[in-house]
Parts: C-alpha cells; sequence; structure tokens
C-alpha cells in the first residue's frame, strides 16, 4: 500500500511572490494557485466598454475605477482574485501594496468555462468584503446586465436590466448605465436553447 505523499500549500507570501513574477493571471485559496483564462474578444470589448463609460460619468470624483489587472483580496476567506472591473470610492487600502482590499463596486462578464463560478463561490466570497456595495454580472451572448446591490439590513437585492435601450442605476456609484454603450460594437451570437439531438440511424 502507498504512502500519501502531502502537497504543499502556498503561503500568501509565496504565492504574491510568484504571482508578481508570471506572466499571467492566477488566483489563490487555501494554498493553491488556479490559473484564469483568457477572455474572448467579446468578453474583453464589454469590459472595456463599461469601464470606459464608467471613467467617464466618475471623472472627477472621488472613485477610481481599475480593470482586471488590479489584485483583490477578500480577507475574511483569503481569496486572492482579479474581477474584470472594480471601482472604489475614496480611501483605497491595499494589501501588501497591490492587492486591493475595498471596492465598493466589482463586476464580472460571464462566461461559459466561469459563469458557474462566477454566480456561486466566487459571489459568494464577494459578499464578504465589508466595503462591497454592488456586484454587476454582464452578460456577453446578449445585453443583459443582473446587479446585486446590498441594502441596509445586509441583505442583497437583484435587480436586472436587458436590451440595448435599457439602463442601469448604480446607486453606490449615483450614475447611471446605458446598456447601448456596455454593448457598444458587440456582435452577440445565438445559443440554442438546447443542443440539437443527433438523428437516430436506422
Amino acid at each position: 500500500m502507498g504512502i500519501a505523499q502531502s502537497v504543499h500549500k502556498l503561503t500568501e507570501a509565496e504565492y504574491l511572490e510568484i504571482e508578481r513574477k508570471s506572466e499571467f493571471k492566477s488566483e489563490f485559496f487555501d494554498g493553491e494557485m488556479f490559473a484564469m483564462a483568457g477572455g474572448s474578444p467579446n468578453h474583453r470589448l464589454i469590459a472595456s466598454n463599461v469601464l470606459g463609460e464608467l471613467r467617464a460619468r466618475l471623472k472627477g470624483g472621488r472613485w477610481v475605477v481599475y480593470n482586471s489587472d488590479l489584485r483583490v483580496k477578500i480577507e475574511t476567506t483569503g481569496l486572492f482574485t482579479y474581477p474584470d472591473l472594480s471601482v472604489v470610492c475614496g480611501q483605497r487600502l491595499f494589501f501588501d501594496k497591490d492587492s486591493l482590499l475595498n471596492p465598493t463596486l466589482v463586476a464580472e462578464v460571464l462566461s461559459d468555462s466561469t459563469e458557474a463560478y462566477d454566480r456561486g463561490g466566487k459571489f459568494a466570497h464577494y459578499r464578504q468584503i465589508a466595503t462591497l456595495q454592488e456586484c454587476l454580472l454582464i452578460s456577453q451572448k446578449e445585453p443583459r446586465i443582473e446587479q446585486f446591490i446590498r441594502k441596509a439590513d445586509g441583505a442583497w437585492e437583484f435587480r436586472e436590466a436587458t436590451g440595448l435601450g435599457g439602463h442601469l442605476e448604480l446607486p453606490s456609484l449615483k450614475v447611471t448605465l446605458d446598456l447601448s454603450e456596455a454593448f457598444a460594437n458587440v456582435e452577440f451570437v445565438p445559443t440554442p436553447i438546447r443542443a440539437a439531438t443527433p438523428p437516430r440511424r436506422s
């Protein structure tokens, strides 16, 4: 009978040292690193559109908008991750100088490979950030944005905006996001409701 070998778990310091030298981004949780997949052209375009629109609307204020290159640490759970977009209101707090601790809003552009995680485990981590007031889940298959807003009692209120004529009020930022801007120049590919059934062989 073989002897099970223990797997070395990385410390946060070891992860950060590796991550800063790496050519690609990885999440970190419970001593393990998880490589993050690159986004599709639509994914990148939508993220860029939303970032550009928010930066324009928040220009001159006390909000700072970051793209997916900024790492976020969730202190209560230990997850290090990279939202597609994050916004901070007021003072910015960092862990070890380059991992943001206090986002006000985070947004994720959903992909087939990550949607279940973004909706489930990752959103559960995000909800543990004390400063977080809003989370946006953005489709790249159709003009649709799901919005989760933290209420005074700690519960999360769900809202949704659809269609290129739609818009979304972002109370934590005191601005409105137009879906026509968020999805500008995006070419949507229709997705079938279910996979086609192959023909039977006689």
